[in-house]
């Protein structure tokens, strides 16, 4: 395998785990296994019969999770310390450790960048959904994130320059959904902690 299909491969699953990790982990080792697809470096343990048992048991748990307002933000805001990790790790794994080790920290690095920057987006986007009290819109974000993940890692595996080039377009949108989902929450917080700061003085 090139080094640019490595790449691909690394940077798609990192990001893509920002918003699914267990459905990039389950899908990669389940599609390894069975010899679809080539894993890189050490990602090859993701199709062990333990590590594809696993992830499958909590992809099924994150599935249902992610449909329910409410608690998928709580899902959201647990997984922030497991997302970014893990997506650093995946990076970096995809490299192997005969690699040279500072290439290895560089990839880790990256890849955790690159979860965070879609795991961020995601939980920000769904926080905002979740204020409406229809669920439909919620059902909508998640299954679309659900298809996002799948053609990411499907682009990833099969056209490496095609997805890396889209993959610049999404941490651009990425960062720019991040910093206005950041000024609207940061304004509705304001305005929701300036009646506490200015209580009502009624006069005799």
């Amino acid at each position: 395998m090139d080094m640019i299909n490595t790449i691909a491969i690394g940077a798609g699953m990192a990001w893509a785990s920002g918003m699914r990790l267990y459905a990039v982990m389950f899908a990669a080792g389940l599609l390894a296994s069975f010899g679809i697809v080539t894993l890189p470096g050490d990602l090859t343990v993701l199709s062990h019969p333990w590590v594809v048992g696993a992830s499958g048991l909590m992809f099924l748990v994150e599935f249902f999770a992610d449909k329910i307002p409410g608690v998928d933000s709580l899902w959201d805001a647990v997984h922030t310390f497991i997302r970014i990790p893990a997506g650093a790790l995946l990076a970096a794994a995809s490299l192997g450790i005969h690699t040279d080790p500072a290439l290895v920290l560089v990839a880790g690095i990256l890849g955790g960048t690159l979860a965070s920057t879609s795991h961020f987006a995601k939980a920000g986007s769904r926080a905002l959904i979740n204020t409406s009290p229809e669920p439909f819109s919620n059902w909508a974000a998640s299954f679309f994130e659900d298809g996002l993940t799948g053609v990411a890692l499907w682009l990833a595996f099969t056209h490496a320059w095609l997805f890396l080039g889209l993959l610049l377009v999404m941490v651009l949108l990425s960062f720019w959904l991040i910093g206005n989902l950041w000024r609207f929450l940061s304004g509705m917080f304001r305005k929701l902690s300036l009646p506490a700061l200015n209580p009502p003085h009624f006069s005799p």
